[in-house]
């Protein structure tokens, strides 16, 4: 298929201007017990989709702040047309949905206390099918590449990922951040061992700065705080050491391959934060679990989301398509299914980062016209809140 030069797509225009490239009605649970009314709604009105998790009772502080951003920016996300909140008390569920409301969209709250399960999956049901059949009369407009917002995060690295899937990503940033598209990387823990390269990628000595300090803060509150002896088999992974990467240090270094030769950060964001300094490349401080990162990333606003692997990764999330990303030969041979972009042929010498990037800018192009990818077509939903610390 030829490249897509024009750089032009068919997405949803929301209320707020933002466009998107899905066009899902969420039944969004504000708490881990409201989850089986959710899914029950889910079961009852097709073309709706339920995201249960397991937090969301006596938080407080910080983490609570998080929660509530990790909700409102879930159901706020352009690639949501319309979103019913659901909790088992009215005061945080209509919070939620009022945050959400803020973009113009349709959205809707109901509380389980004093109703019960049935009474309120039938009227959730009732309000879910006509926010369906509104949703599907929502139409498709031209788009410019420039109104996307990607993210990435890589996965089951190995040596093949710092040398082909991760630059990959990282000449799709270089080619599109110029374009005037958002982007975003993270994984404040796998940027150890490169920190000092990371710190001088900032866009200017202040940014570098507020980078390291977060960084560093997160080394000694909780990589320290916490470690009975080292990060064995947590960074670097079993599946990273046995595709060949020894150290964190070996790791980081390929982590930073994606966000190309090129792009500087221009902000920090917190967990689940949405840009507010323009177009251009950020930074979030977030887990290096790949369902948490995404979920975090797709909460602050971004619509596609980019994901190189070595030895191969099965994530998906429900409100954002994942594109797979491989230069692993044996990934490509035995999970094929999970793959969208295949750029092995680096390793082969037979394709170079430049036409690897061009390869993954058009399928960017082609999921964002609808496409559907590896991770949604096998159903991969994974949605994970991040949390900070215990519960009251």
């Amino acid at each position: 298929m030829p490249i897509n030069t024009n750089r032009k797509f068919q997405g949803y225009r929301r209320e707020n201007g933002r466009v998107g490239v899905r066009n899902h009605v969420v039944i969004l649970p504000v708490d881990d017990i409201s989850n089986a009314c959710c899914e029950a709604v889910a079961n009852n009105i097709k073309g709706t989709l339920a995201l249960p998790h397991a937090y969301g009772r006596l938080q407080f502080g910080a983490d609570l702040d998080l929660h509530f951003r990790t909700m409102i920016g879930t159901g706020s996300n352009p690639n949501v047309a319309a979103c019913i909140v659901v909790g088992i008390e009215p005061g945080w569920t209509q919070k939620i949905a009022d945050g959400i409301a803020a973009t113009g969209k349709p959205v809707a709250a109901f509380s389980i206390e004093q109703n019960g399960d049935l009474k309120t999956i039938m009227d959730v049901s009732r309000k879910a099918k006509e926010f369906v059949q509104w949703a599907t009369e929502v139409p498709r407009v031209e788009c410019d590449v420039s109104e996307l917002w990607v993210s990435t995060k890589c996965g089951e690295s190995d040596t093949t990922t710092g040398l082909g899937s991760c630059p990959t990503v990282g000449n799709m940033y270089d080619k599109l951040i110029p374009e005037g598209i958002y982007g975003v990387f993270g994984e404040t823990s796998e940027i150890t061992g490169a920190e000092h390269i990371c710190k001088e990628r900032a866009a200017d000595a202040e940014t570098g700065e507020r980078w390291y300090k977060m960084w560093k803060a997160y080394q000694d509150d909780v990589i320290f705080a916490h470690a009975t002896d080292d990060l064995s088999e947590s960074q670097p992974t079993k599946g990273n050491i046995e595709g060949g990467l020894s150290t964190i240090e070996e790791k980081a270094l390929g982590n930073l391959e994606k966000i190309g030769r090129e792009c500087r950060y221009i902000d920090i964001l917190e967990p689940a934060e949405a840009p507010a300094k323009g177009n251009g490349l950020y930074f979030m401080d977030t887990s290096s679990a790949a369902a948490e990162c995404v979920t975090l990333m797709a909460a602050a606003g971004y619509v596609i989301h980019t994901f190189p692997t070595g030895q191969g990764n099965v994530i998906g999330n429900p409100i954002i398509p994942v594109i797979k990303i491989t230069a692993n030969p044996r990934t490509v041979r035995t999970m094929s299914e999970h793959v969208d972009v295949d750029v092995s042929g680096i390793l082969r010498r037979d394709m170079t980062i430049d036409q690897a990037g061009d390869a993954l800018i058009e399928n960017i192009m082609r999921t964002a016209n609808g496409r559907v990818t590896a991770a949604e077509a096998l159903g991969h939903r994974e949605f994970v809140m991040t949390k900070l610390y215990r519960s009251a």
